[in-house]
Parts: structure tokens; sequence; C-alpha cells
């Protein structure tokens, strides 16, 4: 259990956004196992009749800081609704579904595909996460109640940097199979609930179509106490050459010498490798 308190967590999403100028708010996602514990405050499209995607939600959350809770009836993509068990079918009939809509060749490539998850369906996760109705997306300095996980949007360089502080201490490593749909619903929230990693996500087909995401954009998700292990350590990967924000440019000719301690470093150990070497020939 985490020892940080909501305050906390509201703090650490304003400071991640401050030190890495986000154009958009860190996510919080809570699940929920009863439609009660959705607050007062939080818009749930079905009660206006109306049904929104996954991705959506996120948007509306780091767009425009709102609260939205999604549930099954809430949610267009049924798809997304089934893999984290808010309703059950088969998991053939999942991959059914996805055969019919062409995202890879045939059954077979499907199965190849979604084989990169195979490891996640176990007894242990199924447990995890059968009992959830759905959850709760606010942006994270507002949050209502301590996240399970928080979803952060940014360019290339700015999740750089929180790849850079995860695994500044050789913790936390990153690494992530890539579909390109289900990103950020599936890979960006449900995976790194059931593992307690970080994913990178590449936006999908929905991110791109139905959220609003740009071309430019991709995210990252992480259990949420994480936020305060990556903030702690943003821009110290690289000491004085750590690229900062915005990303310092040099242009032009490298002086001598110039560089981080790894190039003079390895120049030094080079030229006595090769003064080692002459030596060796003249005797």
């Amino acid at each position: 259990m985490s020892n940080q308190t909501l305050e906390d967590y509201r703090n650490a999403g304003n400071e991640l956004y401050d030190k890495l100028r986000l154009l958009t708010y860190p996510v919080a996602i809570k699940f929920i196992k009863d439609y009660n514990e959705i607050p007062k405050k939080a818009q749930q499209p079905s009660k206006l009749n109306q049904q929104l995607s996954l991705c959506q939600s996120f948007t509306m959350a780091r767009r425009w800081g709102a609260f939205v809770a999604m549930t099954f009836e809430d949610n267009a993509c049924v798809t997304s609704s089934l893999v984290h068990q808010w309703k059950k079918v088969p998991m053939e009939d999942i991959i059914e579904s996805q055969v019919i809509s062409e995202y890879h060749k045939d059954k077979q490539a499907e199965l190849i595909v979604q084989s990169q998850l195979k490891d996640l369906a176990t007894k242990e996760n199924y447990n995890k996460i059968k009992d959830h109705k759905g959850f709760v997306v606010s942006p994270l300095h507002k949050t209502y109640k301590e996240p399970d996980i928080v979803l952060i949007y940014g360019d290339p360089a700015q999740i750089t940097h929180i790849v850079h502080s995860l695994t500044y201490e050789g913790k936390h490593l990153v690494q992530s199979p890539f579909i390109g749909y289900g990103e950020s619903c599936i890979k960006g929230v449900l995976v790194p609930y059931l593992t307690g990693d970080p994913q990178i996500v590449l936006p999908g087909t929905g991110d791109r179509t139905l959220s609003l995401t740009k071309e430019e954009e991709m995210a990252i998700g992480l259990p949420a106490e994480l936020i305060f292990y990556i903030n702690n350590n943003m821009f110290k990967s690289g000491g004085v050459f750590n690229m900062r924000q915005p990303t310092r440019f040099f242009l032009g000719n490298l002086p001598k010498g110039f560089g981080p301690p790894a190039w003079n470093f390895l120049r030094k150990q080079l030229r006595k490798k090769e003064k080692k070497n002459e030596t060796s020939k003249e005797e």
C-alpha cells in the first residue's frame, strides 16, 4: 500500500505537468467494483442515452479536465469492455470479433498478434479484475481518490524523459509489445494494473480516429505510485548533459573534449589499447 495521500497525488500531477511542460493533463484512473462508487461530479454518457469510447474519456479528462465514469453501459467499444471483464464472454468470441473486423489477415495472424499478451491470461490476473464494473477518469491534479493507474500523453521527447526517470536506478524497465489496437485502453491501463509495470502506448486506431489524439502524440501508462518515482528522478539521467525540457539542441561542430564523460573515457581507453598494441608490435 502506498503511504501517499490524495493531496500528494494531486501535487505530483501538477509537478509532472509543469516539469515536462505537457500539453495535456496526466490522467488518473480509478477502477470501481460498484456503481455507487461513481462520484456525483463524474459525467456518465449512459445517463444521457449516449456512449463514448474509453479513449474518448481519456481525452475529456486530459484536455477538458473532466471527470468521466466509464462502465459497460457507457462504453461504445464493446471489445474493450469485455477484455476488461466488465461483462463476460468466451475469449474465442473476442478473437472471432477481431477476425471479422479484418484487423489482421486471418485468424492465424490474429492469434499470433494476440499471443504477445498471452502471459497475462492467468487465474491470478482474472481474480484481480473479475469484479470490476468500470473506472472513473479525471485529471490527476484534481483526482477524487488515490488512483490505480496514471496515463500520460506527450510528445516523444517528453515520454523519453519519463523512461529515463523510470530506468535511472536500473528499476522499472519498460518493455512493451505493440499491436496498434487497444493501445491506451488495454495496454496503457489494464496491462499496468495486472503486471505492475509501465507500458509505452503507441496510440492506435481508436485513439487517432475517435479521441482526437494527435499524430505526434504517444503515451505511457503506469501504476499510479510510480508518479512520485518519476518526479524524483526527472532530469537526472546524463547529469549536466540531460537534454532537459524543452530539448536543448547543440548545432555545429562539437569541440574537442565536449560531450558526456562516457565519450572522453572511451577515447582514453581506446588510445590506451592502441598504444598497447603498438608496443606489442615493436617487441
